[in-house]
């Protein structure tokens, strides 16, 4: 059975930006949140997936895919 959590509760336990904190597992993965502040420089990880949700505050971004 699936746990529910909090994310507005998780994210009032830190306040440090670009710290990600692990707060659950969801199918054999990690769920992390982490609070950004200023400029986000886009990256990516080999061996990870990442999906990014917007909590609070304003994101502008400009991506390129390249295949």
């Amino acid at each position: 059975m699936s746990k529910v959590i909090n994310l507005t509760d998780k994210f009032n336990l830190f306040q440090e930006p670009w710290h990600p904190k692990i707060v659950g597992e969801l199918n054999d993965s990690y769920v992390k949140l982490a609070k950004l502040k200023g400029e986000f420089v886009w990256h990516h990880h080999d061996n990870e997936d990442e999906l990014f949700s917007l909590s609070k505050g304003r994101w502008s971004s400009n991506c390129a895919i390249k295949n």
